[in-house]
């Protein structure tokens, strides 16, 4: 999942909804068309894009309604939230169509929804990796969720250093045609993880570096990405020591 959180969903559907339109006036008017019959083309083409893009947002917000009454839940009942932050993002064009080119499959809004399943994405920001772990079987427990794939990429962690934990799910939404199964991937991180993953996806795209400075980078990146797990894991003993020492207050 790439991290253009903040996409507009009008940038996207006029993007893709370009591209379709020039493809089917390329395939249904060889010849030079009139400006109404490229409205008409641009009102039939435009439809299924704004349906599709909307079945995505609204599966982004099922999923993110979800955590959030897992999140308030937890707070009445133990005085505690495990959800630093929430949020969504709807896959840029762009991403879709490199996505699509380097998997080889066929530039076509039925292609995107068969084979892409991170087009929908949440990224679920925690206190502690133990919360990480606590939401994910919660989340997972609910009767509606699929759950298509589980990578755990925080107890083995990508070459680059990179840590979260990545779920593809598919939920459902209910809309004015009936019920969708929609997929979407969903990323659980602590706040060094997230940190890490949001200054490391600036820095390693940095142009004009040298192969050696290039190395280097990379270097220092898996070193921070060490501090950021050791920085976890001691914060986590601080948190469960405190707990255990509030509980055994508690029952004396």
């Amino acid at each position: 999942m790439d991290d253009g959180f903040s996409e507009s969903r009008d940038s996207i559907e006029t993007s893709i909804a370009t591209r379709t339109i020039a493809q089917e006036m390329q395939a249904m008017f060889p010849s030079r068309v009139s400006f109404d019959e490229f409205l008409n083309i641009a009102d039939t083409q435009l439809e299924p894009v704004r349906k599709m893009f909307a079945d995505y947002q609204c599966a982004a917000m099922e999923i993110e309604t979800k955590f959030r009454v897992l999140n308030e839940r937890f707070s009445v009942k133990y005085d505690a939230n495990p959800i630093e932050s929430i949020k969504t993002r709807i896959k840029s064009p762009e991403s879709i169509l490199r996505k699509l080119n380097s998997k080889g499959y066929p530039i076509s809004l039925t292609s995107m929804r068969e084979n892409l399943y991170d087009i929908a994405g949440i990224r679920v920001v925690c206190s502690f990796v133990k919360d990480i772990y606590m939401l994910a079987e919660k989340f997972l427990e609910q009767d509606d969720i699929v759950l298509v794939e589980r990578k755990d990429y925080i107890k083995k962690p990508k070459a680059s250093g990179y840590r979260s934990l990545h779920l593809i799910v598919q939920v459902p939404i209910f809309t004015e045609e009936g019920k969708k199964m929609m997929y979407a991937e969903v990323q659980l991180r602590t706040i060094a993880m997230d940190f890490w993953a949001s200054v490391e996806h600036k820095l390693r795209y940095k142009k004009n570096l040298t192969l050696e400075q290039q190395k280097e980078l990379e270097g220092d990146l898996i070193s921070c990405a060490a501090i950021s797990a050791d920085l976890d894991t001691r914060m986590q003993n601080v948190y469960d020591y405190l707990k255990e020492s509030t509980e055994a207050e508690g029952k004396n």
